[in-house]
């Protein structure tokens, strides 16, 4: 498990008739802040301010096709113009467990990375995907 110290950051938040929601720099629109998408947009300042990752270089929800299905991932980084790492992100009381690190390899397979970190804002992994396989890493790696 590693610790996932979120920056503070000026969230713009707004209520429409009875919900809230919250503006995502990255996709420039308002989307509903539901339990999930706070800590997607916490990860993302992570990523942003902490890592140093060009905004450019960050996708969030995109739909994958694997096999008949289509799906959608959190978050996926680039490094240069290849996938590097993806985020799956799960609402606070969420368990972090086999099942959802189950749900990142899936989507793995229709784009393969050699990082994935597997999130719900309080409990954090990330897994090195290589030849041998799957290995926890005691930190994210150093983004270049």
């Amino acid at each position: 498990m590693i610790q996932i110290p979120f920056p503070l950051h000026p969230f713009r938040i707004r209520e429409t008739e009875g919900k809230e929601w919250i503006f995502d720099e990255l996709r420039k629109q308002w989307v509903r802040l539901s339990p999930e998408e706070w800590v997607r947009q916490n990860v993302l300042q992570y990523l942003l301010q902490v890592m140093n990752i060009p905004a450019s270089l960050i996708a969030i929800e995109k739909e994958i096709k694997i096999g008949e299905l289509r799906k959608r991932f959190d978050i996926l980084v680039y490094q240069s113009s290849s996938p590097w790492l993806m985020v799956e992100c799960k609402e606070m009381n969420v368990p972090i467990d086999e099942t959802v690190l189950r749900q990142v390899l899936h989507y793995n397979t229709g784009i393969p990375v050699p990082y994935v970190m597997i999130t719900n804002g309080n409990i954090s992994y990330v897994f090195e995907i290589g030849e041998q396989g799957i290995t926890t890493l005691s930190k994210l790696p150093d983004y270049y």
